[in-house]
C-alpha cells in the first residue's frame, strides 16, 4: 500500500523492515518511536501492505483517530473511507475496500466483546500506550489474551514514544517465554528552546476543579508575548474547557480584540464536534493561537505550531470511594507530560516552549502520571472484564487496586449488571454493548421504556457528553441543547442518534402501571438521571439534601433547584474540607419516582446510640431514611447485640464494678501471669471485645443502660471460669493471708506480678521469710506499717529486711512510738497488733 518513496520520507521508515521481520517470527512487537517519526501513519500502511487482512489502529482519542486516518488517506492520495477509514463513537467512514481502520480504544473493546477473535483483522496497532489510559490498558490485555488463546496469527504492535519497553515487551511475549522484540526508531530532533516563565507572584495550587485566576492571567500574558516576539502558531495547554474559556476572554473574545493583529484564537478539546476539532488541526490563513486540553499532547500534529505555552496543569480522573463520587482533579503535569507538550513546538521546525513554572519546580514534578487504573473509575473496566472473563487472568501492566475494584463491582451489582456472584447478567451484556459508562447504559436501556427512547437518549447523551449550562439545572441545559444554544450541541445531537439506535426496542412495553405514562420533561430528566445514579437520589434535609448513597449535597447561591424536595444528582464536586458536595448538575424528582428507582426497605434496627439502646423501625431508600417509628418490643437477640456493641465501644464502665468483681479479676490475672493457660484473660479489652461470651444470660435481660448497672459482674465471671481454674483459685490466689499476729489480712492483687500485703511491722515479728502465692511462684510484697499506719518499709525479702534495715527503722521509731514493742531481735519477739500497755493489761495465756 505504500506509494514509491514514502518509506524513506519519514524516520520510522528505516525500521519498518525490522518491525515486519519481528512480526513474522514473534507475532508481536514493541515499537518505540519519538513524536513526528511517522509511527501512527506510516507503520499501519506498511502492515497493510505486508499482511492480507484489515489493520486496526487504536487511538485513545476521537480527534486523533480522525486525524490519523485523514493523514494516511492524504499520503495515498485518496479520500477517507477508501483504503483508509476510521470509526469512532457515533461516526464511521469505511468502505468495502478499507485496509486500514483507525478506531478509538473504546470501540476496539466493544468489537472484542462482540467477536473475541476479531475476524478479518490481521493486525492491531495500539498507539500511545505510554498514556496508560484505562481503556487502552484493558484493550492491550484483551488483545494479548485473544492472540494467546484464539488467534496465534494476529499480529500485535504496541507503539509508544516514551514508555519503558521492558514490562511491555514481557507482557506481549509468549506466556512464560521470551519477551516480544523491541524495535526502536530515532529521528533528528529540531532544536527546542525551553524558557522558564513562572508567575511574578506565587499562585495558589489547584484544588478540585479550581485554578487560581492569577495563573490564567499569567498564561494570557505569556501568549501575548509569544505572539509579539516569535513566529508561527502558538499552542496553549490548559487543564479544561473552563480555563480555555477564561483565557480566551483574557485574550479578547469575540475577535476584534485579538492577542495581536492578524491572529485568530481557536479551541481544541475532546468535547467539540468533529467539524470544530478538524478545523483546529488545519492551518488557517492567519496566525493562530490554539487553546487546547491534553487532547493535543500526543497522537497528532497541530500544523504550523512553533511555540508552546504550557500552564503546567492536567485533569485526571479521581474517585472518592468513601463518598461514592467520581470526577476530575486538577494536578501538576508530570515531567513526561511536560516533555510531550513541549515536543509539539519542534515537530516541524525549531520551536520554543514557555513553561509557566520554574526549573526548580520542574525538578519536583512526578516523573510520570499514575496509570488511570490506579486512580480512575473502575466500573467500565469491571463490566468489560466480567463480559470477557476473570480479571485475575488478564495480562495487565498493572493490576487494579482491590478496594476500588470491589467498589466498582458493588455498583454494577446495584445497577443489576452483575449478579451476586460477580457474573455478568444479560442486562450487563446489553449495557456493555451500548458504548457508554455502565451507569448511563443502564439509564438508557431502562429509561427508554419509562420516558421513551428519544427522551432517554437525549438525557443520557447530555450526561455522557458533559454538555451543561452555566447553572446546575440539568433540565435547563437539556432545553438549551435541544435549541442548539450550548457549546457542543452538534456532538450531543450525534450522540443522541447513536444512543437511540443502541436501544431500538427499549420502549416497546411502555411504562409500568405504577408510574405515570406522560411524565413532563423535568421529571423525565430526573428519572433517567436517577436510573444512572441511584446512589445520588437525594431528599431535602435541613439546609441540604441527604442521599441514598450516603453523601450530603448542597446547591450554590441562586440555584434554580433550591426549592426542590427531591433531586437526582448527576454531577457534584467533592468539595474538599466541606461537609456536603456541591451540586453541579441535577434534575428534580418525586418520592414516587425515587421509590420506583430505589426499592424501599423496611428494617427493625436496634443499636447503641448516645449511651443507651435505641430500637426503631426504619424505612429506607439506600442510606436515606424515609420514616422512623419506635419499636417497643425489640427482639432480645438484637438488643443483646446492641448492648454488646455499646460495651465494645464505651468499655466496661457501663457495668457496676463491685469490690468482689475487681478482686476476682485481679486474682485471676495474677494466676494467668504466673501460669498462663487455662487461666483466662479477664482484662477490660478482652471482656469488652466479646461481652456475649461471659454475659450471655444477663445480656438477654437487658433493655437499657440502667439494666446494665444491675448485673452481678462477679457472678457472671465466676460462671465462665473453667472448672479447673475455679476449683484452685482460692488455693492459689487467696483473698487474705494469715499473719503471725493471728489476724487474716486481705491481699491487694492490683499488680498481678506483685500482690501487696499491708500490715503493721509488729505483726510480722517472728516471720523469718515473707509469704508467696500461686504455689510459691509469686512473692508477696510486704508493706510494713508504723503503729499509725504509715509505711515504714516495702520489701519482698523479709529475712534481708530484719538483718539489714530493721535496726535503723527501730532506732528512728522507738522514741516516736514508745508504747509499741521494738525488740532488738524481731525474730524471737511475740508478734502483736496491740500497744505495750494493752499487752500488760491483757491476761497472759499459758
Amino acid at each position: 500500500m505504500l506509494p514509491p518513496g514514502l518509506l524513506d520520507s519519514l524516520p520510522v521508515g528505516a525500521v519498518v523492515p525490522d518491525l515486519l521481520a519481528a512480526l513474522s517470527t514473534a507475532g508481536t512487537a514493541v515499537l518505540q518511536a519519538p513524536p513526528g517519526t511517522g509511527k501512527t501513519t506510516l507503520v499501519p500502511l506498511a502492515l497493510a501492505g505486508a499482511l492480507p487482512g484489515r489493520v486496526l489502529v487504536a487511538e485513545p482519542r476521537r480527534v486523533a483517530a480522525r486525524a490519523a486516518a485523514a493523514r494516511m488517506a492524504a499520503l495515498l492520495g485518496e479520500r477517507v473511507g477508501q483504503s483508509v477509514g476510521y470509526a469512532v463513537r457515533g461516526e464511521r467512514r469505511t468502505g468495502p475496500g478499507t485496509r486500514v481502520e483507525v478506531v478509538t480504544t473504546g470501540l476496539l473493546l466493544r468489537r472484542l466483546l462482540a467477536a473475541e477473535d476479531l475476524p478479518g483483522v490481521s493486525a492491531v496497532l495500539l498507539d500511545e500506550v505510554h498514556e496508560r489510559q484505562l481503556e487502552l490498558d484493558l484493550a492491550l490485555a484483551l488483545c494479548v489474551q485473544a492472540r494467546r488463546l484464539l488467534r496465534e496469527d494476529l499480529a500485535l504492535v504496541a507503539a509508544s514514544a516514551t514508555i519503558a519497553p521492558g514490562r511491555l515487551a514481557a507482557l506481549l511475549g509468549e506466556e512464560g517465554g521470551a519477551p516480544a522484540p523491541v524495535v526502536t526508531a530515532t529521528a533528528a530532533v529540531h532544536p527546542l528552546d525551553v524558557r522558564w516563565c513562572p508567575p511574578p507572584r506565587p499562585v495558589r495550587p489547584p484544588e478540585g476543579l479550581r485554578v487560581d485566576p492569577a495563573l490564567l492571567d499569567h498564561v494570557a500574558h505569556l501568549v501575548r508575548d509569544a505572539v509579539a516576539e516569535r513566529d508561527g502558531d502558538v499552542l496553549v495547554f490548559l487543564p479544561g474547557a473552563g480555563e480555555i474559556a477564561a483565557v480566551r476572554r483574557r485574550l479578547g473574545d469575540p475577535p476584534g480584540a485579538d492577542p495581536g493583529p492578524g491572529v485568530d484564537v481557536v479551541v481544541l478539546t475532546g468535547g467539540l464536534g468533529a467539524r470544530e476539532q478538524d478545523a483546529a488541526l488545519r492551518p488557517g490563513p492567519r496566525r493562530r493561537v490554539v487553546l487546547a486540553t491534553a487532547v493535543a499532547e500526543s497522537s497528532l500534529t497541530v500544523p504550523g505550531v512553533r511555540v508552546v505555552v504550557d500552564a503546567g496543569l492536567a485533569r485526571v480522573p479521581r474517585v472518592d470511594h468513601a463518598r461514592g463520587l467520581s470526577g476530575l482533579d486538577t494536578v501538576r503535569v508530570s515531567r513526561a507530560g511536560a516533555e510531550q507538550r513541549a515536543g509539539r513546538a519542534a515537530r516541524e521546525a525549531p520551536g520554543t516552549v514557555l513553561r509557566a513554572w520554574s526549573a526548580a519546580e520542574h525538578a519536583l514534578l512526578v516523573p510520570e502520571a499514575a496509570p488511570e487504573i490506579a486512580t480512575g473509575d473502575l466500573a467500565p473496566f469491571a463490566l468489560t472484564a466480567a463480559c470477557w472473563g476473570e480479571v485475575a487472568d488478564l495480562p495487565l501492566l498493572d493490576a487494579p487496586p482491590p478496594g476500588p475494584l470491589a467498589a466498582a463491582r458493588t455498583l454494577l451489582h446495584r445497577l443489576g449488571l452483575l449478579d451476586a456472584a460477580g457474573a455478568v447478567t444479560p442486562a450487563g451484556r446489553a449495557a456493555a454493548a451500548v458504548g457508554a459508562h455502565p451507569r448511563l447504559a443502564r439509564a438508557l436501556l431502562d429509561g427508554a421504556g419509562l420516558v421513551g427512547a428519544g427522551r432517554a437518549a437525549e438525557v443520557v447523551a447530555l450526561l455522557g457528553e458533559d454538555v451543561r449550562g452555566p447553572g446546575d439545572d440539568l433540565v435547563a441545559a437539556w432545553r438549551a441543547a435541544r435549541a442548539g444554544r450550548l457549546p457542543g450541541a452538534e456532538q450531543w445531537r450525534r450522540e443522541v442518534r447513536r444512543l437511540r439506535a443502541a436501544a431500538p426496542d427499549a420502549a416497546a412495553g411502555g411504562p409500568p402501571d405504577d408510574l405515570p405514562g406522560d411524565l413532563p420533561d423535568d421529571l423525565a430528566a430526573g428519572l433517567v438521571t436517577a436510573l444512572a445514579f441511584p446512589d445520588r437520589v437525594a431528599r431535602r434535609r435541613g439546609g441540604g439534601w441527604a442521599s441514598t448513597g450516603g453523601p450530603r449535597f448542597e446547591t450554590g447561591p441562586g440555584s434554580a433547584l433550591a426549592g426542590t424536595d427531591w433531586l437526582a444528582v448527576a454531577v457534584a464536586d467533592r468539595a474538599p474540607g466541606r461537609a456536603s458536595a456541591r451540586v453541579r448538575a441535577a434534575a428534580p424528582l418525586t418520592e414516587e419516582l425515587a421509590r420506583a428507582v430505589v426499592a424501599p426497605v423496611v428494617a427493625d434496627e436496634v443499636a447503641w446510640r448516645d449511651g443507651d439502646v435505641v430500637a426503631r423501625r426504619v424505612e429506607r431508600l439506600g442510606e436515606l431514611e424515609l420514616s422512623v417509628r419506635p419499636l417497643p418490643q425489640a427482639p432480645g437477640e438484637l438488643v443483646a447485640a446492641a448492648v454488646a456493641e455499646g460495651l465494645r465501644r464505651e468499655g466496661l464502665g457501663l457495668l457496676r464494678s463491685t469490690p468482689a468483681a475487681r478482686s476476682l479479676r485481679q486474682r485471676v490475672a495474677c494466676c494467668r501471669a504466673a501460669l498462663g493457660e487455662p487461666w483466662p484473660d479477664l482484662g477490660d479489652e478482652a471482656l469488652a471485645a466479646d461481652p456475649a461470651a461471659w454475659l450471655g444470660a444477663e445480656l438477654a435481660q437487658v433493655r437499657s443502660r440502667a439494666d446494665l448497672a444491675r448485673i452481678d459482674v462477679a457472678a457472671a465471671l465466676r460462671r465462665v471460669l473453667p472448672w479447673e481454674v475455679a476449683a484452685r483459685l482460692d488455693e492459689l490466689a487467696p483473698e487474705a493471708l494469715p499473719v503471725p499476729s493471728g489476724r487474716r489480712v486481705a491481699l491487694d492483687y492490683a499488680d498481678p506480678a506483685a500482690p501487696v500485703l499491708a500490715l503493721k511491722l509488729q505483726e510480722a515479728f517472728g516471720w523469718r521469710s515473707g509469704p508467696r502465692v500461686v504455689g510459691g511462684r509469686v512473692p508477696v510484697l510486704l508493706h510494713l506499717l508504723s503503729p499509725a499506719g504509715r509505711p515504714l518499709a516495702v520489701t519482698a525479702d523479709l529475712e534481708s529486711f530484719w538483718r539489714t534495715a530493721y535496726a535503723a527503722v527501730r532506732a528512728e521509731n522507738r522514741g516516736r512510738y514508745p508504747k509499741h514493742p521494738w525488740p532488738e531481735d524481731p525474730l524471737t519477739a511475740e508478734p502483736t497488733a496491740r500497744t505495750s500497755a494493752a499487752l500488760r493489761r491483757a491476761p497472759r495465756s499459758r
